[in-house]
């Protein structure tokens, strides 16, 4: 006898590394706290158990929350990362960046700092000749 297990988590998006909170029993549960966590995606989970209750196959499957997946596309933070030796900071505008990475550069000389804008759902995005 053969029987599939089904449960939800919140998740901000599609990637390998991302949020995931839960699990819940029931879509709504899960939609709900996605919602109060600013979450774009849901994420169903099958488990397919053999009789002896042991899993045999596991299925994932992403949901877009179409009105969470738009806002959170809209919403970047910027970070900046030594390509030397890899101190990182977050900032709220570019120009903050570029203050910290004059900083960073005068303390350490022949270090480069790099510029990445973070979305939910786009991941990092590396943004070339920023200080061009």
């Amino acid at each position: 006898m053969h029987y599939k297990e089904t449960f939800w988590m919140a998740c901000d998006s599609t990637e390998q590394l991302r949020a995931e909170y839960g699990p819940f029993h029931t879509r709504p549960e899960a939609e709900a706290e996605a919602r109060k966590l600013g979450f774009g995606y849901l994420l169903r989970y099958e488990h397919l158990l053999d009789e002896y209750e042991e899993i045999q196959e596991v299925r994932c499957i992403f949901i877009e929350l179409p009105e969470l997946a738009v806002a959170q596309a809209m919403e970047a933070t910027l970070h900046t990362r030594c390509a030397t030796c890899g101190e990182s900071a977050s900032h709220e505008s570019e120009w903050r960046a570029e203050v910290w990475a004059d900083i960073h550069e005068f303390e350490h000389s022949r270090h480069f700092v790099r510029l990445f804008e973070h979305s939910r759902g786009q991941g990092l995005k590396e943004i070339a000749n920023w200080r061009g």
